[in-house]
């Protein structure tokens, strides 16, 4: 079967992915499907790469064409075909001089094909896998369900059953009233008293059956509680504390309360059938009679087991977190949070009656040296239904502010864990006293591990524990964890920072991302399974030849992802981690311009860099790498638009993009094409006043190492004389070509004035209408016109402190224009010259 028959045979998701696929007119889906068999029996890859491979295939498929015209001539209702593929024939002659070209645009769709495919298979396994789990999950689901049906059909019963006990007991109590009233014969007295003898037998047999029944009942209960307590509820809480470090768990807590709400009910009524016993011993009661010696004991069970259900369903159900926060459990001293608590028991006879009061956990304090705080604002609140959206018992604290203690002189003293401020552990406590039905119980549960930070500058840090406590940890009482935190396996510490990633950039880290990070921190390993990480190697100890530890150099890639690089990241177009052996391995086996982009390995903040194959006259490929992009870079100009107006010198001075095919071999308009805008004035901040075309320029012919090739080897289709400035890298192996200069960032912004802005300036000199109007001297000997017209000599001296009006009006200017007229130099900035003279 065909890659193309397949495709044909997918889902509607997929098959529609397909479809969307040749919507353009790049490629007709005609042509591919009745030339499918050929198409696929042909390397086009190599074809892309050679030109005369390209050139074969190019007449063949013209061949196939006409064969196919000649095939529809010869059928009936086959007019408008035969027309199509004429036109396409005719098309596909513009490739007739770069035959390549074409063959890399249908490599691209057949890869494209096989993606698709892929991703059908993986989410047909991923479905078989949901399936297999929410199978088990739900035969759980269903299994504590049907057991909470049998038990509530008990309760049914036993009322049915205490009901038919009091009326048996009725029935003897008056036939026994009766015969002590009677005035018969002595043989009718022995048979009246055969007769309460068997009611009385067959009674104590009832009221010892009723009790084995609630027996039975509450082993039922018993084993049925354990159940919820010890494996839902705790699975529960295990889902809401890697919730909190961003694994997609579900942490919805309507079906805990529903069989929560269910078994108490129950037990409430069990409980009063048990007081219903004690009514029926004090109206009648008798030697060996059963209930006053194993009543008692039930009765205790069924509050043991109530008080423990009871107190079970008071939780935490959203973690404190503060509004700007950089995630759940970091709180900083003087400033507000949430959290919200739940009583999983819904009775409307509670509503806003249960009392929430709220502290801070002091047992930490017993720790000398660690802080102790108070609670201030709104520290009580009623557990009420009306700030549940589902009808709950909640009481949700939305502003509570944590303020230090001052013990002893106040600051904080040396503790006898030697740990630092953000290992310390604290806890938000939740109390409250239920009173119902006769049972008293305290209640309190309180959160998970909170940091608490008096300054944002220690967030980063704060997180960091956050992570490893809730990643290692599943005692929320243990907050000396820090003074021996466990080392975490590769497996646990992989899984945990594919979570950062999918909640930064809504898409996890692959197979080949983590193995990547495996060899960065152990080195090449046959298995990582038995590799560990310690905490101090995470978030102490800098990595090698840096001064920044590895959680910091991984939490600027993830702020950098968050804040300028969500969608590249969660559409796949970033490779991210990647080695610079690897990188070289993949481009060099790559077409001319095929490109990639990796986080940087050496910046502490963050940084992101692109690295190209380019070859040489001679064939040999070179590997370049840009100077990385940090946040200072993207905050100004996003990375698509970089991508796109990039570019290096080539001969005679000409800027060319080198970027032609994002890795393996897609066409970067087609990667990056949806997030290219042209957006100007009030549309962009940064264009706000002048109209700027930001650009990124290498000088090519600065880099010694550099292996200069044809130009027609470049994409020349972006060619575009635009201004530029040198860019490098700090970041990359002395196999690969440097490109670097002089600037701190590789940005230049070539203006293009608004004549009425102008205006405005040369007019309105002293006022500040406008952001800083002065142009870089560094870009004026450099800057090529977009009409071709070079205005700025190489030998102008150009002040660096110089306004646009000085400059303008200086006499080198005008003496370096030689013969060029102002309707020339207006020209050149792109408008049309004003009329008004240049001085104002």
């Amino acid at each position: 079967m065909t890659q193309w028959e397949r495709l044909q045979q997918l889902d509607t998701v997929y098959s529609q992915r397909a479809s969307d696929l040749y919507n353009g007119d790049e490629f007709p889906m005609e042509v591919r499907h009745y030339l499918a068999h050929w198409i696929e029996g042909q390397d086009w890859e190599r074809a892309s790469r050679d030109s005369s491979q390209a050139a074969f295939l190019f007449q063949v498929l013209l061949e196939n064409l006409d064969n196919q015209f000649s095939r529809f001539t010869q059928e009936k209702d086959s007019f408008l075909l035969q027309r199509n593929f004429r036109r396409y024939k005719q098309n596909f002659q513009k490739y007739q001089e770069e035959p390549y070209t074409l063959a890399a645009i249908i490599n691209w769709f057949l890869v494209k094909e096989k993606e698709i495919l892929n991703d059908a298979e993986l989410a047909q396994q991923v479905q078989t896998l949901q399936v297999q789990s929410a199978a088990v999950e739900l035969e759980s689901q269903r299994q504590m369900e049907k057991r909470l049906k049998d038990l509530k059909t008990k309760v049914e019963v036993m009322e049915h059953n205490i009901r038919c006990l009091e009326e048996q007991q009725d029935e003897f109590d008056f036939k026994f009233q009766t015969h002590k009233m009677d005035s018969c014969t002595e043989e009718e007295k022995n048979k009246q008293r055969q007769g309460l003898q068997k009611m009385l037998n067959a009674l104590d047999k009832c009221r010892k059956d009723f009790l084995s029944e609630t027996s039975a009942m509450l082993d039922a209960t018993d084993c049925l509680s354990s159940v919820l307590i010890d494996e839902e509820l705790v699975d529960w809480k295990r889902r809401q504390q890697k919730s909190c470090i961003g694994a997609p768990d579900d942490t919805s807590l309507e079906q805990l309360e529903k069989w929560f709400t269910q078994i108490i009910e129950c037990m409430f009524q069990l409980q009063k059938f048990l007081q219903k016993l004690d009514e029926l011993v004090g109206k009648m009661s008798y030697e060996n009679d059963p209930i006053p010696e194993r009543k008692p004991h039930l009765s205790k069970r069924v509050d043991t087991l109530l008080t423990n259900l009871i107190k079970s369903s008071f939780v935490v159900e959203t973690q404190p977190s503060m509004p700007q926060g950089r995630g759940p459990l970091v709180l900083r001293t003087n400033v507000q949070f949430s959290v919200k608590v739940r009583f999983l028991y819904k009775v409307p006879e509670l509503n806003h009656v249960l009392k929430v009061s709220v502290s801070v956990d002091n047992a930490a304090s017993q720790v000398k040296g660690f802080r102790r705080f108070n609670v201030l604002g709104t520290s009580s609140k009623a557990l009420n239904m009306a700030e549940s959206t589902n009808g709950g018992m909640v009481a949700d604290f939305r502003h509570l502010t944590l303020k230090d203690q001052k013990v002893g002189g106040g600051g904080k003293g040396i503790n006898d864990l030697s740990l630092s401020v953000t290992e310390e552990l604290h806890k938000i406590n939740f109390q409250t006293q239920f009173e119902y039905q006769g049972l008293s119980v305290f209640l309190e549960t309180s959160s998970l591990p909170v940091v608490v930070i008096s300054n944002s500058s220690q967030q980063q840090s704060a997180w960091a524990s956050v992570l490893w406590f809730n990643m290692l940890c599943s005692d929320p009482k243990n907050v000396k964890f820090f003074e021996s935190p466990l080392p975490a396996s590769w497996a646990q510490f992989g899984e945990m920072l594919s979570w950062q990633f999918l909640s930064s950039g809504k898409r996890g880290l692959d197979s080949d991302q983590l193995e990547t990070l495996a060899i960065k921190l152990f080195g090449k390993q046959q298995s990582y399974d038995q590799c560990k990480i310690p905490w101090a190697k995470f978030s102490k100890e800098n990595l090698p030849d840096t001064n920044f530890t590895l959680w910091v150099w991984l939490d600027g890639i993830l702020t950098l992802v968050k804040s300028y690089l969500s969608d590249l990241w969660s559409d796949g177009s970033i490779m991210g981690f990647v080695s610079k052996g690897k990188e070289r391995f993949l481009l060099k086996k790559k077409q001319n311009g095929t490109f990639l982009l990796r986080f940087s390995e050496s910046i502490k903040d963050g940084g992101i860099t692109f690295s190209w194959v380019q070859y040489s006259n001679d064939g040999n490929p070179s590997v370049q790498t840009v100077k990385p992009f940090t946040s200072t870079d993207l905050k100004q100009i996003a990375l698509p638009e970089i991508i796109c107006n990039f570019r290096i010198m080539v001969a005679e001075n000409v800027p060319v993009n080198p970027l032609c095919y994002l890795y393996p071999n897609i066409p970067k308009d087609q990667a990056f094409g949806k997030y290219y805008s042209e957006k100007t004035g009030e549309e962009n901040p940064y264009l706000k006043y002048i109209k700027t075309k930001l650009v990124f320029v290498s000088k090519e012919n600065g880099c010694t190492s550099v292996e200069e090739g044809p130009l027609s080897d470049l994409c020349t289709q972006d060619r575009d004389p635009l201004s530029f400035s040198e860019a490098g890298d700090d970041d990359d192996d002395d196999d690969d070509v440097l490109l670097q200069g002089s600037e701190a960032s590789p940005m230049l912004s070539c203006p293009t004035i608004d004549p009425f802005w102008l205006n405005s300036v040369l007019e309105n000199d002293g006022e500040n209408t406008a952001p800083d109007s002065h142009i870089s001297p560094s870009c004026l000997p450099q800057t090529i016109l977009e009409n071709g017209v070079d205005i700025f000599k190489e030998d102008i001296s150009v002040d660096t402190d110089l306004t646009l009006r000085e400059f303008l009006n200086s006499q080198n200017l005008l003496n370096s224009l030689d013969s060029s007229t102002p309707e020339d130099i207006f020209n050149g900035f792109g408008f049309g010259y004003p009329n008004m003279p240049l001085t104002p």
